[in-house]
């Protein structure tokens, strides 16, 4: 099989990182080309990151020497080279909207990591296991920017992973109201445990931004397309607390939801169980199971549950009923993986099974 060649944009950065480490030896892709700021540019990778590696694994030998080339000024080497960009770039946002519009508009897959275009009207946010649907809006995209082939996907927070794929078999029972409080880990922030000295011993009530993001992608991640654009959902109606915790890698949810239809806990665990929808795409990404269910009292835990399904798959537990709402529950994922370059080379894959890149 010719595999396809991909780049990375802000492939230096932790993120970028983890994409370099979940496609070595990928079966559908092939890393052809690295792209990061002017700093790394004319670099070989290996000295580019020379002393901020923060994976546990070591720099894949095939792209160690590959010569690191500028997000802008290589545009047009990048272009000829790749056929799909993972973007990861850490930038301000209009920056990388015009960017990602730039690579797009030059015939490129574009499957992006960051927040720019995560509320542009025609750019769908994709979770691929719950809204694959929300594809379509790709040629309408294409017709409206006057692309031939080149658009944008996105995918969305982190935060959001380890409870919205554990809702969205339960909408049949049309919840409400969800009470979400957050504990997320270090690397969220693109950094280590060693390197962030203020964490040790510590918890961080705020995490700019997060909230209203925890609160408000659901939405369009439950929507419809309707006229070319997303029509949000609009319930259930989420309250968001997100918290920094001293842990190296995985974001833990505690959830209180209510439902117009109240089910049995049997219900919500058959629910869960049932719920793996692209186990018939065989996809090289997709954890089997795509959510497990554990009746420990003190699991998921972070340290031993976070690479499940090589850390795309989506832990549950401590299911039981509510006073104030219905019932409630933890769930888990692995934020850089599943909730971040993991989530896009799935998405990726999809878009791929799908005949988007080609």
């Amino acid at each position: 099989m010719i595999k396809i060649p991909v780049g990375i944009l802000g492939a230096t950065g932790m993120v970028g990182q983890r994409f370099i480490t979940l496609l070595n030896n990928h079966p559908w892709f092939e890393i052809v080309c690295l792209a990061a700021s002017p700093k790394s540019a004319g670099k070989k990778y290996k000295d580019a990151v020379a002393g901020r590696w923060m994976m546990e694994t070591a720099i894949p030998a095939g792209v160690a020497d590959m010569v690191v080339r500028a997000v802008e000024d290589d545009m047009d080497k990048i272009v000829r080279e790749v056929s799909l960009v993972f973007s990861a770039l850490d930038m301000e946002k209009e920056k990388i909207i015009a960017l990602e519009n730039a690579f797009a508009g030059h015939g490129l897959a574009v499957v992006s990591n960051n927040s720019a275009h995560r509320w542009s009207a025609d750019v769908p946010m994709i979770m691929p296991e719950i809204n694959p649907d929300h594809l379509k809006l790709i040629p309408l995209q294409q017709k409206k920017r006057g692309w031939q082939k080149g658009f944008i996907v996105v995918k969305p927070n982190c935060s959001i992973q380890s409870y919205v794929p554990l809702i969205t078999p339960l909408l049949k029972f049309q919840p409400k109201k969800i009470v979400v409080t957050t504990l997320q880990a270090v690397s969220g922030a693109g950094k280590t445990m060693q390197g962030w000295p203020e964490m040790q011993d510590n918890v961080i009530p705020f995490i700019g931004g997060e909230e209203e993001k925890s609160e408000k992608e659901p939405m369009k991640i439950w929507g419809k397309v309707k006229s070319g654009t997303i029509a949000m959902a609009k319930l259930p109606v989420i309250s968001a607390t997100c918290i920094r915790v001293p842990v190296g890698d995985g974001h833990m949810a505690s959830v209180s939801v209510s439902f117009a239809k109240k089910p049995a806990i049997k219900e919500i665990i058959a629910a869960w169980k049932k719920f793996d929808p692209l186990k018939k795409l065989k996809l090289p990404s997709s954890p089997y199971p795509f959510i497990s269910v554990m009746e420990e009292e003190n699991r998921p835990q972070t340290k031993l549950d976070r690479e499940l399904g090589e850390g795309m798959g989506i832990s549950a537990g401590r299911l039981r009923e509510d006073e104030l709402l219905d019932y409630k529950f933890v769930g888990l994922s692995h934020n850089t993986i599943r909730g971040a370059a993991g989530g896009a080379i799935l998405t990726a894959e999809l878009l791929k099974s799908k005949g988007f890149i080609k």
